[in-house]
């Protein structure tokens, strides 16, 4: 087997869970890892057989595609900001939406190197390591209750020379804000699924990432907007700023119980695809 005809056949083989563009991308990155070669390289060498351990890597790497797990938990990677961090199955695999998150609380403060910023639901660490290496002097805090994301995000965090206050807190406990500074601004992109929509999503979400991160009770779909707005009116400073991403259907709900809870300037933002899915309060 070469190289050229391992690609072929591993894109082939993963197209009926993939759009054709997606699944050479995702054959593309297996490669990649596999050879440790580049896309310029592997078509130099093309014709260059598979070693016995390179077939091996292989053919584990195409059966996990084909049960669905993730490439980025093939590989242990993915890149968020221009960032590449480190993930597994302990955190949610870092979205492109969630970029548009980062990139709207920096462009709201291009002149505020010095804020006291919290990231609640830290997961893999992509948001407060991101902020942190546009602000060095921030002085940066992330919350979650899982100590496995925690232990992913502290690497990362390390490895992108982005010191960040990380903390075990679950954000539901009415205490969790005891441990916290006086805050300038609050990002969250918490839980945020229905529980019946869990059936329809694909494979390597439902089965492959952590549903602590994922699912809400039907019955309550803004819990977690709830409690951080309360969060967020007992630790933000007058003027601090409070960023949200929100599920597409939910917008317009998230943006009432914020003005419920007295936030002022509520803006309701569409992501690169015209969704809702971004929110922004201000706290009198």
């Amino acid at each position: 087997m070469t190289i050229q005809s391992a690609f072929a056949d591993l894109t082939n083989a993963i197209r009926p869970l993939y759009d054709a563009r997606e699944a050479a991308n995702i054959a593309h990155l297996l490669m990649e890892h596999i050879t440790g070669l580049g896309k310029l390289d592997r078509i130099v060498h093309k014709d260059m057989d598979l070693p016995p351990r390179w077939e091996s890597q292989y053919r584990e790497g195409l059966a996990q595609l084909l049960s669905g797990r993730p490439i980025q938990h093939i590989t242990g990677k993915s890149w968020f900001y221009g960032m590449e961090l480190i993930v597994s199955d302990q955190v949610l695999i870092p979205r492109p939406e969630t970029e548009e998150l980062v990139e709207w609380v920096l462009l709201d403060h291009p002149s505020h190197p010095a804020l006291r910023l919290l990231d609640i639901g830290t997961g893999s660490g992509c948001i407060p390591i991101a902020l942190k290496k546009h602000w060095p002097s921030a002085d940066i805090w992330a919350m979650d209750v899982s100590p496995g994301a925690l232990e992913i995000a502290a690497r990362n965090a390390q490895m992108q020379h982005a010191p960040v206050n990380f903390i075990r807190q679950d954000v539901l406990d009415p205490q969790a804000a005891a441990p916290l500074p006086a805050l300038n601004v609050i990002v969250s992109n918490p839980p945020y699924i229905p529980q019946k929509e869990k059936a329809g999503m694909d494979t390597n979400v439902q089965q492959f990432e952590p549903a602590t991160a994922l699912f809400v009770p039907d019955n309550d779909p803004l819990l977690f907007y709830r409690r951080i707005g309360q969060l967020a009116q007992e630790r933000l400073e007058p003027g601090g700023r409070l960023y949200f991403e929100i599920h597409e259907d939910y917008g317009e709900a998230v943006k009432a119980e914020l003005l419920h809870q007295k936030f002022t300037d509520v803006i309701l933002k569409k992501d690169m695809f015209g969704k809702d899915r971004m929110v922004r309060a201000t706290k009198a």
